[in-house]
């Protein structure tokens, strides 16, 4: 964090603060309020704490921006932990469908995984509310996964979540309800969507630039600079989907650990006690063909657990200790992600250069390491060798085309492998452990005690047995 920040952050507080305050004055009709006149990147921090303060007062938001230039970095700026809980959506066209499956698919993870410790009551009314939604939810999740090509999203869609950040084309074709609030980004540009916006909020902000001469009108854009707005916004969601593919996969490892360490091994113990308690029987009974499958499927069903438990120890010793990033940390892998992926290679050796760094990133994450991911950065800066005596040359239109296409069949495949795990059986296990949590249990030490008391059991059974 440079020595800035903190001043910038308590700006940023102060600044959102007295818009919130302003919003009692905008019941009455529509409030202009200007701009920091410091720059963008304080406007951008001001909104940002504006939404995180919205969403956790439990209120609604639409927010509103003339095009989509500011959309990356305003979702860039977001509370990681909220991030999920904002739609933000560019104007209409292939990567709107993209950024709202992508959100989509946050959303879902999110939730599944009990969303944040740090803001746990936004997450809970979320929950709430996508129950009172529910037929909503199922089909929008129905479209998230269907092919790109299927089919028009669900009507309505920004009902799910508690704050939209939408470009103006984009604001009357989701039809919102009636929100909370409403602020108009730079509304001087908004002019021609002026007489239908503020219907959409109880209270509306319209929040306009300070400086002098600032234009009135929206500005047209080639189709190269389109195309670098939209991957830009692909670049967002893309670091976004690779951080919570990553912590999806550390935080499952490291379910997997504990549930090896305090269930496995009493499964084992209950499989090797079963099909000894089987063999008896079998032994009793020699013939009996059902009873000597049993004892042969007992038998078979202790190894295997054997087996799974050995294999996964001698995994587990390449862990050395619990995977609990820090947000720091998740902001620098995310930004690593956005600026380092392959897929945004000019060519093979880049490529290649990239897909290095990129895995060294992800173990890097993985081990919680932020010395190497700084050093990963640094190696990013300096460029390959090869390169740093050279200027690159700016990426032509069909180069930009080449990577919005490859960043969009990544997104794809990511949501794809979300999916596939949230659906798995041992992530079913996680959420309801995480669940569980929040409402003070232990699920893994209720399947302990449960094998416990069945272990108790079957040794009885076995020692009858035997003694008879």
């Amino acid at each position: 964090m440079s020595p800035q920040a903190p001043q910038k952050n308590a700006n940023a507080n102060a600044i959102a603060a007295a818009w919130r305050a302003s919003l009692a004055q905008a019941a009455a009709a529509p409030l202009r309020v200007a701009l920091p006149q410091e720059g963008k990147d304080l406007a951008i921090a001001v909104v940002a704490e504006f939404v995180a303060a919205t969403i956790q007062a439990r209120q609604t938001l639409l927010l509103v921006v003339p095009d989509d230039e500011w959309l990356p970095e305003l979702s860039n700026a977001l509370d990681l932990a909220l991030r999920p809980l904002c739609l933000v959506l560019p104007g209409p066209g292939f990567a709107a469908d993209i950024a709202l499956r992508a959100t989509l698919s946050l959303l879902k993870s999110r939730l599944s995984r009990g969303g944040e410790a740090s803001c746990a009551d936004a997450w809970e009314t979320q929950r709430r509310h996508l129950e009172q939604h529910a037929e909503l939810w199922q089909a929008a999740l129905d479209w998230s996964t269907s092919s790109i090509f299927e089919g028009s999203r669900p009507a309505r869609i920004g009902e799910l979540f508690p704050v939209c950040v939408l470009a103006a084309t984009q604001a009357e074709a989701l039809a919102v309800s009636s929100r909370d609030a409403v602020l108009l980004l730079h509304s001087e540009r908004l002019s021609a969507f002026l007489p239908h916006l503020p219907a959409y909020g109880k209270c509306v902000l319209l929040l306009h630039d300070a400086a002098p001469g600032a234009s009135g009108e929206l500005v047209r854009v080639d189709e190269g600079a389109r195309l670098k707005l939209e991957l830009e916004m692909l670049v967002q969601e893309l670091g976004d989907m690779e951080l919570e593919f990553a912590t999806v996969q550390a935080e499952l490892a490291e379910f997997t650990r504990e549930y090896h360490a305090r269930v496995g091994s009493r499964m084992i113990e209950l499989d090797a006690l079963q099909a000894r308690i089987a063999r008896r029987y079998a032994e009793r009974i020699a013939t009996d063909e059902a009873a000597q499958r049993q004892a042969e499927q007992a038998q078979a069903q202790a190894e295997r657990s054997q087996r799974e438990h050995r294999r996964f120890t001698e995994l587990d010793q390449e862990s050395e200790k619990p995977f609990a990033p820090s947000t720091d940390l998740k902001r620098l892998f995310r930004q690593l992600a956005q600026k380092i992926h392959p897929d945004r290679a000019t060519d093979e050796i880049d490529r290649a250069w990239r897909s290095e760094l990129m895995s060294e990133a992800n173990r890097a994450y993985r081990a919680g390491d932020e010395m190497v991911l700084h050093d990963i950065l640094s190696q990013w800066q300096t460029g390959r060798p090869e390169q740093r005596a050279q200027k690159m040359p700016a990426t032509p239109p069909q180069g930009l085309a080449q990577q919005v296409a490859r960043m969009q069949r990544r997104l794809a495949e990511i949501e794809a492998d979300l999916n596939r795990l949230i659906a798995s059986r041992l992530y079913e296990l996680f959420a309801a452990a995480n669940l569980a949590r929040q409402r003070g249990r232990d699920l893994l030490q209720e399947l302990a005690e449960q094998l416990d008391a069945q272990i108790a059991a079957a040794r009885l059974r076995l020692e009858q047995l035997e003694a008879a």
